[in-house]
């Protein structure tokens, strides 16, 4: 009996030495990392992903594994993360919404940004746009703003999600247009974006990236984006600036995080892959090709000081808006 106990003894020794949380960081990574998406395939947060995921195998010998969560704006994909062990292999790529608007929109909100996850960088540059489809009748943003106008509350928008920045983009734009529409959150871009396409609402606040392909076919127009300057890749497309917004600029990024504790080193070793990855002429042609930019934080720190002052910008909206714990 004693011999088994001691059998047993040595098995879980070994076990715990291979799992990952005694490893050297010159061994990491040693098997597959997963990446938590915490909205629905097909995406643009997720498309983004699989592209820095197969990146990731290249790399390091190690696949990247995209596993998507998605759900109440996020929150389900991210509260997942937060309670993974934090040895580098789940990791999360977050919407910007996830980390500066979620806190300030939910009352209880089962995760925080800032305690619970270790910034690794930033990845994308998103721009912004409202979409309508083809058969709409909408020519214009100042159609969509007239027609609001005119019948009060009566119009319907799509968002990824309550607190979501394509929330923040209607509720931006109701603001400076001075008109009532109603909201109808969506479980991220995917059905939201089928809806629009199926006629079950006319409009949804987006990003480009994740509608490219839909719009270069013609089944979905593209009215403005929300930036400063026009969008590289739709550069026929008015920005609301230039339409008489010149208070809606909104632009959406997304980032990679690890649950917080996870070893600094490690961090930098992540910071310092997808770095090279994101700099690397086929990652940036890819997410350009789906309507972004590839970017990268300078440091872990650097992503880490962005989120709190994101943060700051989306909670100025949020209780502009009235939305402030409202869920």
């Amino acid at each position: 009996m004693n011999r088994l106990f001691g059998a047993l003894i040595i098995l879980a020794v070994l076990s715990l030495a291979t799992d990952g949380r005694t490893q050297t960081v010159d061994d990491y990574p040693n098997h597959p990392i997963r990446i938590v998406v915490p909205q629905a395939a097909g995406s643009g947060v997720d498309l983004q992903a699989r592209v820095l995921a197969q990146k990731m195998g290249e790399f390091w010998g190690q696949q990247g594994i995209v596993e998507n969560r998605p759900g109440a704006n996020a929150i389900l994909g991210m509260e997942a993360v937060s309670r993974a062990q934090p040895v580098g292999y789940t990791l999360v790529y977050a919407p910007v919404s996830a980390l500066t608007g979620n806190p300030f929109i939910y009352k209880k909100l089962s995760y925080d940004p800032f305690r619970d996850f270790a910034p690794i960088t930033q990845t994308v540059a998103n721009p912004m746009g409202v979409v309508v489809s083809a058969t709409s009748g909408f020519k214009s943003l100042n159609d969509v703003v007239a027609r609001a106008k005119a019948n009060p509350d009566q119009l319907n928008y799509g968002s990824f999600g309550i607190g979501n920045l394509t929330h923040m983009m209607g509720e931006l734009l109701s603001i400076a247009a001075n008109i009532k529409m109603t909201h109808v959150p969506y479980r991220g871009q995917t059905p939201a974006i089928t809806d629009v396409l199926g006629g079950q609402i006319p409009l949804a606040f987006t990003t480009t990236s994740g509608v490219s392909d839909l719009v270069d076919t013609g089944k979905l127009n593209l009215l403005a984006t929300f930036g400063q300057e026009r969008d590289e890749q739709f550069p026929n497309t008015p920005t609301a600036y230039e339409l008489g917004y010149p208070s809606v600029i909104i632009v959406g990024w997304a980032g990679l995080l690890a649950p917080a504790g996870t070893p600094p080193r490690i961090i930098n070793k992540l910071h310092s892959g997808m770095a090279k990855a994101l700099a690397s002429p086929d990652v940036k042609d890819a997410i350009f090709k789906q309507g972004s930019k590839a970017l990268s934080s300078k440091s872990p720190e650097e992503f880490a000081r962005y989120i709190r002052s994101e943060s700051e910008k989306c909670h100025t909206v949020i209780k502009a808006g009235g939305l402030e714990g409202t869920q």
